[in-house]
């Protein structure tokens, strides 16, 4: 027989920092403007945006920044610093995720805050989420994940120190045999002892990995986020771009507008090669169920297509996306040619193309920042690209990777961190933030509003609709039953 999965109690009082930060984030100082970014106010931001936007309404800008999400309440995109030939340079959402990590990189903001950005999202967003008496269920709190234990027993702790109460901490795999976590008409329940299971009131929840194989869509334990945050777009690429192109035809007239690569959705297979010759033989294939860099393949050349046509995947469907890299070798889309701004060029001259991760999350005043850091790619970015480049290598940012044992690691010599350091490599300035900001919060907003249409009045999930958004049937067949 396996070992039993058995939750660990966290009690109040034992935060301990080199616990939840990497160490090259630990002691760094942030960088000043970095600061004053997470310190605007919500009216200096619109001022200033509207200043440098004046086809933006303010009021709808003002609007769009005080929204309470009702599902989608923890949120960090990727974006990508870009430009045209013109030199219009723009911040382009790449992806938005339902469990972000983060925290581990973010320099503390204030040094007589050791539980730093741990302390803020449960203040500002776990407490009141999770805080209410859940109606017919008297019981305790946890945190379940599958991944990122660093973050995941860094939220547990701080936790436990400000609901001044135990929290239960437990790995929740979905090939486990034994698994600590069950649901019993609708509740959570971990198990806390051999053959002792205790129900949860209250879960905050870091799976990524096929989360909707574990979770019940409807559930009576409040979690943040529940699972229809991954399946409206959170974790699933597919719906998150119909999302958004949703929600920029409500913004139409506002001088707003969600900025992402050219998307194509439900492509099947075999029509993969005509959307890559269409989009001028460049082009980003994505899996929309994976993250952590998997399932995302570059192509620049016959070579790597092939390679992608030549194997086997789990999914019928995917998303074809144009490519952004260099001036001389990206993908041809509606909006002409977006290439990469890059690092700023190394001693060597080199330049490195990289992405920034923004977390925000939903507060009693609107959608607030939380934390900032940043990743670059392998190796520099090429002006001219032969039949035997490796793109990923050039264009990839994700820092998680799979070591030989098949478990999560990080390689964080290229994690740019927002201290006095990093951050000037970065080339960006404070109007940057805040672009990234505004594409942030619209893009969490167009998934809250998916997850909104996808329950009618009676709080039931509409399959019916959700299949005709996503009809792929090995992701149907994985959805966990209500």
């Amino acid at each position: 027989m396996s070992e039993l999965t058995i939750a660990q109690k966290i009690v109040p009082g034992n935060f301990e920092p080199e616990n939840h930060w990497y160490p090259k984030a630990l002691n760094a100082t942030i960088h000043p403007l970095i600061n004053f970014f997470l310190h605007l106010s919500k009216d200096r931001i619109i001022k200033r945006y509207c200043h440098l936007h004046p086809k933006v309404r303010p009021e709808v800008l003002g609007e769009v920044l005080k929204y309470q999400p009702k599902y989608f309440r923890w949120a960090g995109a990727d974006l990508m610093h870009v430009t045209d030939a013109e030199g219009n340079r723009k911040m382009v959402v790449i992806e938005n995720n339902s469990c972000p990590s983060g925290q581990k990189s973010m320099p503390l903001q204030d040094d007589n805050q050791e539980m730093g950005g741990y302390r803020l999202l449960v203040e500002r967003t776990i407490k009141p989420t999770l805080g209410k008496k859940v109606k017919g269920i008297p019981g305790a709190l946890a945190v379940i994940y599958d991944k990122n234990p660093m973050e995941a027993t860094g939220y547990a702790n701080a936790m436990a120190t400000l609901f001044e109460e135990p929290v239960h901490l437990i790995t929740y795999y979905h090939d486990d045999p034994n698994p600590g976590v069950r649901f019993e008409d609708g509740v959570m329940m971990v198990r806390t002892e051999t053959d002792t299971w205790t129900p949860i009131r209250g879960a905050f929840r870091y799976l990524t990995q096929k989360p909707w194989t574990r979770l019940p869509i409807n559930c009576k334990t409040r979690i943040l986020n529940p699972v229809v945050a991954c399946l409206a777009g959170g974790r699933n690429k597919m719906v998150a771009s119909k999302a958004y192109d949703l929600y920029n035809s409500t913004l139409d007239g506002s001088g707003l507008e969600i900025l992402t690569p050219e998307t194509i959705w439900d492509v099947s297979k075999e029509e993969i090669p005509l959307w890559v010759q269409k989009m001028g033989g460049q082009a980003v294939i994505k899996n929309p169920y994976s993250n952590a860099g998997q399932g995302v393949w570059t192509i620049v050349n016959d070579h790597e297509l092939d390679a992608f046509m030549e194997r086997d995947y789990p999914y019928g469907r995917f998303i074809v996306q144009s490519l952004i890299g260099n001036y001389e070798w990206s993908s041809t889309s509606a909006r002409g040619k977006f290439y990469h701004i890059g690092t700023m060029p190394s001693d060597k001259g080199n330049t490195y193309v990289a992405d920034i991760r923004l977390m925000v999350s939903a507060t009693e005043s609107g959608i607030r920042p939380i934390g900032v850091y940043a990743r670059r790619a392998l190796k520099p970015l090429l002006d001219q690209i032969s039949e035997s480049t490796d793109s990923w290598e050039m264009l990839g940012t994700n820092l998680s990777v799979k070591n030989a044992e098949g478990n999560w690691d990080t390689d964080t010599n290229r994690l740019l961190l927002m201290d006095r350091r990093d951050f000037n490599r970065l080339g960006i300035g404070l109007d940057d933030l805040i672009e990234a900001y505004i594409q942030t919060v619209l893009s969490m907003i167009a998934i809250d509003k998916m997850c909104i249409n996808l329950f009618n009045s009676k709080g039931k999930f509409r399959m019916r609709l959700f299949k005709s958004l996503n009809d792929d049937d090995a992701l149907l067949n994985e959805i966990m039953a209500p």
